[in-house]
């Protein structure tokens, strides 16, 4: 079995017109930069704001917002490049099958369903969160045993009954197709958009600039780390021997691998290759336009609201929001809860979409059941993968105590990032002849700096996150060379089943 052989970027569109594997392809670059805004704008403004300005960072969490950016910036365009190159479901992971071989792509698909299934799970229990504040707006209140915080593993004894609704109904819109979908997305993102607006226009006349002082508030030592060592602690803080700290200078960088989360998305958009009508001049526009969109809004957000209320007093888990109740205004709390509900709506949506695409990918090359990659006949979606999806987010949400696997999901991006950074020089180097409609400039060195920036990210998560993603890597590397590698279409030289696509054309 060779670990690193690659598969040719040639049988990878080929695989594309086989009939019953075959998407529908209906997405333009306004699509995709609203699908890419859709996802990346969330999370971010809605729920971790407050809690990495509260704990971690303080008004220079513009700072953090700025780092994280960059980093995305610089594996924006490997990723552009990638996907102007290879217009093929699976973004990274593709890329990597390409570009690195097939190990590395099932590490990076295996993050990859990391980061897209906790991603979805996470933000449907924030969407339930904000779900509870606007409705108890309305003098309206969901019991606490189906609402936000409840598990069975938690004091509140029960299941997060909003967050399974929202993920069962999002699963059915993306059986219906990924136009519908994006038509849904499209409304929404425009709803979201306003409030954000709303929140950096009408949070100017209440900006306090005392707030902002200390920008960058002194180091503090992490509670209950006197021994010198804390699960909670960054990696890199842990490596160097230096105290478990927060705030500081490591406080932003802490920050910035916090908020990272905020940013998940723009990557999501290459997912979408297979469904896109012109995706080597689409897709680099939607990545690229989608992240510079957000960026620019979540650095004004976050300017807005440390200077609203100082951070210490933030609330973590509404900061928007409470943000504009502090300071006696109930009714924009009101209306921002709202917003957040639609905002949050949109995230779940775009990472199940992500999620079906990628493992569409993977079970098409047989590295999963290759059996699970067919579409529906009317719909042109994988709707299988889909169902597998919406069970396993909806569990994972109903279930799972929250403030758990948020950096998790970050881990599991940032690794793929940095092998996707360190492709794209490699298949330069391979396959020169192929038409890049879109180049990274100054190769190899905004590739290996985007991968050492990454890296530098990873070294900033917590020692409990970095355990439980080896965790997870050594279960992906034991399916792997006990059925992946064994099975897969590279490996044994299977062509892609055709007794279903044979049916289709003597049926019609």
């Amino acid at each position: 079995m060779d670990l690193f052989k690659t598969k040719s970027i040639e049988q990878s569109i080929a695989d594309t017109d086989e009939p019953e594997y075959q998407l529908k392809k209906s997405l333009t670059a306004l699509d995709l930069t609203v699908f890419g805004i859709g996802v990346v704008i969330g999370a971010g403004i809605f729920t971790l704001t407050g809690r990495a300005a509260h704990t971690v960072a303080g008004p220079s969490i513009v700072v953090s917002f700025i780092i994280a950016a960059f980093c995305c910036a610089l594996a924006a365009m490997c990723y552009a490049e990638f996907a102007s190159t290879i217009p093929v479901s699976g973004s990274a992971y593709t890329f990597s099958y390409a570009s690195l071989g097939e190990l590395i792509a099932w590490i990076i698909g295996w993050d990859l369903i990391l980061e897209m299934f906790l991603g979805a799970s996470v933000v449907a229990q924030g969407w339930s969160a904000y779900l509870g504040v606007f409705l108890g707006k309305l003098g309206i209140h969901i019991p606490d045993a189906i609402g936000y915080g409840a598990s069975p593993f938690t004091e509140t004894k029960g299941i997060d009954l909003m967050a399974v609704l929202l993920i069962v109904v999002l699963g059915g819109l993306v059986t219906l197709g990924i136009k519908e979908s994006m038509r849904v997305n499209m409304v929404l993102v425009g709803v979201k958009l306003f409030i954000v607006l709303f929140v950096i226009f009408a949070g100017l006349q209440f900006i306090n600039p005392a707030n902002y002082t200390p920008f960058v508030p002194p180091p503090a030592p992490v509670e209950g780390a006197a021994s010198g060592f804390a699960w909670t602690q960054p990696v890199l803080q842990w490596m160097t021997g230096a105290a478990p700290t927060s705030f500081g200078v490591s406080g932003i960088f802490a920050g910035a691998s916090l908020v990272f989360f905020a940013y998940i998305g723009f990557d999501v958009v290459a997912t979408a290759a297979e469904e896109t009508k012109r995706p080597q001049k689409d897709l680099p526009i939607g990545i690229i336009a989608s992240l510079t969109i957000c960026t620019v809004l979540y650095c004004a957000v976050a300017l807005v609201v440390t200077g609203m209320v100082r951070y210490d007093k933030l609330d973590p888990k509404a900061a928007l929001a409470n943000a504009f109740a502090a300071n006696g205004q109930g009714w924009m709390a009101t209306l921002i809860s709202a917003g957040a509900v639609a905002g949050l709506t949109t995230v779940v949506l775009t990472l199940m979409v992500g999620a079906t695409r990628l493992i569409f990918a993977m079970c098409r090359d047989n590295l999963l059941p290759i059996g699970l990659a067919k579409v529906h006949p009317k719909y042109r979606t994988p709707y299988v993968i889909t169902a597998i999806v919406t069970v396993v987010c909806a569990i994972t949400a109903g279930l799972t105590p929250i403030g758990m696997l948020e950096e998790m999901v970050n881990i599991g991006t940032l690794s793929a990032f940095v092998l996707v950074s360190i492709g794209v020089p490699m298949l330069r180097k391979s396959r020169p002849d192929l038409h890049r409609a879109f180049k990274v400039p100054f190769s190899p060195f905004i590739p290996i700096l985007s991968a050492l920036v990454c890296l530098y990210l990873m070294l900033n998560l917590s020692i409990e996150t970095w355990a439980r993603f080896i965790v997870w890597l050594i279960i992906g590397l034991a399916i792997y060379f006990l059925w992946s590698g064994k099975h897969s279409r590279v490996q044994t030289g299977m062509e892609l089943p055709h007794e279903v696509a044979q049916a289709l054309k003597e049926n019609h």
